[in-house]
């Protein structure tokens, strides 16, 4: 070959390799040293999918998803220690990975914490809404649940520092015995027995799927409204919404207000399905768990009274 040729051909598999770099290093994950925002990178150069922190589009509309479906995302990683926990009260522990296999150390507060553990079995049952501590020696997460036989879903919401919220999900097997529980059909009023008297909650509020929407939860305690919540992770009432089947996790953002009875919620159910949605709320120093079955599909509010013998309020510090 000539030597002009060879130039040529030296240059071109120059700028190919560049090329190929360049597009390589667009598909790699995270660098935990100087973390970029996801919803950045789209913005900036133009894309029509970028959306707000506060889940809006660059319209102001609301972006209806369900996240929580894999656990793996932008990079990070739920890394569970054990997969097959022992039944009964037992400790789980994880470490969230960056791109680089390192934990992730750095994180920023939301509702007070920096890390919220969604734990519930596949049929919906044994909700738990705890909050684990880090060992930042070793980047671990640890936290104390209580679990039945079954297959659980372990769903992990935070906001590394720098970056939008994330959340991963995986599952845990526990042996035993394992009958699933029917999810009851949509189910508007829950009843939630207590040392204190029954608390009867009541959800209401458009269910249609694809929009946008305020939900209004109303507490009573014995017939009577209860007016004097109190502030529970920064707000009067947490709202966690899932859906059947896949348990894709909704976020559900408490809006500003008095101190009950009523709580509005906002979210956006992505598509037809059916969802159950668990409420926290403090009242009277006890934190209690009150649950709804939703079908999103455009239909009218409707379904009968479900009484709820189990309260999670009642368990140590609510596994917070």
């Amino acid at each position: 070959m000539s030597t002009p040729l060879r130039v040529v051909a030296f240059v071109a598999a120059l700028a190919t390799a560049f090329a190929l770099a360049w597009g390589g290093g667009r598909l790699v994950g995270p660098v935990d040293t100087e973390p970029v925002a996801a919803h950045d990178d789209a913005a900036a150069h133009g894309g029509e999918d970028s959306t707000s922190a506060d889940g809006s589009d660059a319209h102001g509309s609301a972006v209806a998803e369900a996240t929580g479906l894999t656990a793996r995302a932008d990079g990070f990683t739920l890394a569970l220690a054990d997969r097959t926990p022992a039944a009964g009260r037992t400790r789980l522990d994880f470490q969230v990975l960056t791109s680089s296999g390192r934990p992730l150390l750095d994180y920023t507060r939301e509702h007070e914490k920096d890390l919220h553990l969604i734990v519930v079995r596949r049929d919906l049952t044994g909700f738990q809404h705890v909050h684990p501590r880090l060992d930042r020696r070793t980047g671990t997460w640890s936290v104390d649940v209580r679990l039945t036989p079954g297959v659980w879903r372990v769903i992990a919401d935070f906001t590394p520092e720098g970056w939008d919220g994330i959340t991963l999900a995986d599952d845990v097997s526990v042996a035993g015995d394992f009958t699933p529980a029917a999810l009851p059909s949509d189910d508007r009023t829950a009843r939630v027995e207590t040392s204190a008297g029954t608390y009867t909650v009541t959800l209401a509020g458009d269910t249609a799927p694809g929009a946008s929407t305020v939900l209004t939860t109303r507490v009573e305690l014995d017939g009577e409204p209860v007016t004097d919540l109190e502030p529970y992770l920064g707000a009067y009432g947490h709202l966690v919404a899932l859906r059947a089947g896949d348990l894709g996790y909704l976020h559900v953002h408490p809006e500003e207000g008095p101190a009950g009875p009523g709580i509005d919620f906002a979210t956006a159910f992505p598509e037809p399905a059916t969802y159950r949605l668990f409420l926290d709320f403090q009242h009277r120093g006890a934190v209690h768990t009150a649950a709804f079955t939703v079908e999103s599909d455009g239909a009218p509010s409707g379904g009968g009274d479900t009484d709820h013998d189990t309260d999670q309020g009642e368990e140590d510090d609510h596994g917070h």
